[in-house]
């Protein structure tokens, strides 16, 4: 290996380094979390119980955006463990939108035509309060790297299939190596034309766009569609911009999708906020989901008379490119359930 060669493998390795140690050294104790921000230790009780259920699970670095002694912060809402957690509410279940009805063999998914998603992890970079996989068994569903043979043959057999979205928990959380090898595979299915990768990994941790992770992407066959998750505009801050503009450089499209959680954005100024800056860092603004009702998920929800007043309000701020289709995932359903949406001939 030359000497240049050689300095490329080591300074990769130290990057991916980079990024695993911050997914070792998240913060997992409500009470260390609690000290850091500098918050009331009177939360401690609930937010113990509730991570008993659900553990905590966030980077330090997306903690560092958040506000000294402010319970109420829009990224400490999407993470801390509260009371509310653990209170059963009626019409709030396991499986909200119906995954394991929709199970194929190699931990895959599918619900619409032409598109199957891969459950290839379990792991997140952050647990989100919200999640709508937090009761999902991935022990039992997961395609995880043993398991990748047979998912890639169920994607081969079926040649309705032209796009695979990888998910999880969170693809990024897997390593590169993993995930080429996955690439690679899916590559060579001929009737296949887009991969997407949904992913929230960037916006909470945005050292994980490493050269590694862009190399693999870049030499993909298949289109790359990244579909991001933020929800607040406070997340996104100068080494996100830094991440999202090296995905853009490899060519990749880029999407985001946001949830409606009450205490968090639930007001029209805050969504137009997003949609603005998701859309200077080259970002479209794609759905703003209405909450899957999970079990656990009940404080951060809305009715849906007020969601579809604040999108309306939203649309009637901005132009309609800047305005993300507001939807429902309903169990069953063909497609998802558009609640707002602006016709591709509006201004």
């Amino acid at each position: 290996m030359s000497s240049s060669a050689s300095e490329t493998a080591v300074s990769l390795a130290q990057t991916q380094t980079h990024w695993q140690q911050s997914m070792r050294q998240a913060i997992r104790d409500p009470a260390e979390l609690l000290a850091l921000l500098q918050l009331s230790p009177t939360l401690l009780p609930a937010a113990q119980r509730a991570a008993a259920l659900f553990p905590l699970r966030v980077p330090r670095s997306y903690v560092a955006r958040m506000q000294l002694g402010n319970p109420d912060d829009p990224l400490l809402r999407q993470v801390l463990p509260l009371e509310d957690e653990t209170l059963e509410q009626p019409g709030f279940v396991h499986d909200a939108v119906g995954d394991i009805h929709s199970v194929r063999p190699g931990g895959i998914l599918q619900k619409y035509q032409g598109r199957a998603l891969l459950i290839t992890t379990g792991a997140c970079a952050v647990h989100c309060r919200y999640c709508f996989r937090r009761h999902f068994p991935y022990s039992e569903i997961n395609a995880g790297r043993a398991s990748w043979k047979d998912a890639l043959a169920e994607i081969a057999a079926d040649t309705s299939l032209s796009e695979i979205i990888l998910s999880g928990g969170d693809p990024l959380s897997l390593s590169d190596r993993s995930l080429a090898e996955l690439s690679q595979g899916l590559d060579r299915i001929p009737h296949l034309q887009r991969l997407r990768i949904h992913t929230r990994t960037p916006i909470v941790m945005p050292e994980r766009v490493d050269d590694s992770l862009l190399a693999w992407l870049q030499h993909s066959r298949l289109q790359v569609v990244i579909v991001l998750h933020a929800n607040h505009a406070q997340e996104l801050d100068h080494a996100v911009e830094a991440a999202v503009a090296k995905l853009a450089g490899i060519g990749a499209t880029l999407l985001n999708q946001s949830v409606l959680l009450r205490g968090v954005n639930d007001n029209a100024r805050t969504l137009a906020d997003l949609s603005i800056r998701l859309f200077n860092l080259g970002i479209f603004p794609y759905y703003l989901h209405l909450l899957d009702k999970v079990e656990g998920a009940a404080h951060f929800d809305m009715p849906e008379k007020t969601a579809k007043k604040l999108w309306q309000d939203m649309a009637d701020s901005l132009p309609g490119y800047l305005v993300p289709k507001l939807a429902r995932e309903q169990s069953g359903a063909a497609s998802k359930t558009l609640l707002g949406s602006i016709n591709n001939n509006e201004e």
